[in-house]
């Protein structure tokens, strides 16, 4: 576990993983369902944090990001936890100072603030039509190496 014991609650270890929901099926309202590719990617996210060790997975109240974070859900047995997207200071604290394995799903404006306020580079803005960028920000001592990786698709 990545929790060390005896450290100040600010300097906990993490490691977070962030993505953008998937793809979603267009239906005129502000939350839309996932289509089949974005369904198809949700599982792919799950087959690729199988052995992550995910402890906790945090995702904002929309369907599309509640759709994406349910195959890794319902693999670990967790239960995530709604964050709201308008205090991302609140959660990058809340992440700093828990610790752990932690998948974050968002969207294509909150995902990257979220990596800069966790102290990562979040690298170029997320384009509409990109829904397969996963960071993996690894926090150890207050220092941030960012990884980002590509994933699944349709």
């Amino acid at each position: 576990m990545l929790l060390a014991a005896g450290r100040p609650a600010a300097a906990q270890d993490a490691v977070v993983f962030l993505v953008r929901h998937a793809e979603t099926e267009p239906d005129g309202t502000r939350d839309p369902a996932l289509s089949a590719a974005g369904a198809a990617r949700s599982a792919a996210l799950a087959a690729l944090l199988d052995d992550a060790g995910i402890e906790a997975i945090r995702s904002t109240d929309y369907r599309r990001t509640r759709a994406t974070a349910a195959a890794v859900a319902d693999r670990e047995g967790l239960d995530p936890v709604v964050y709201d997207p308008a205090d991302l200071e609140g959660l990058a604290r809340t992440l700093s100072a828990d610790g752990g394995r932690v998948l974050v799903v968002g969207h294509s404006n909150t995902t990257p603030e979220l990596v800069r306020l966790l102290g990562g580079d979040a690298g170029a803005a997320i384009h509409e039509d990109e829904h397969d960028r996963l960071y993996i920000l690894f926090i150890e001592d207050g220092d941030v190496r960012t990884v980002l990786l590509r994933y699944g698709g349709p």
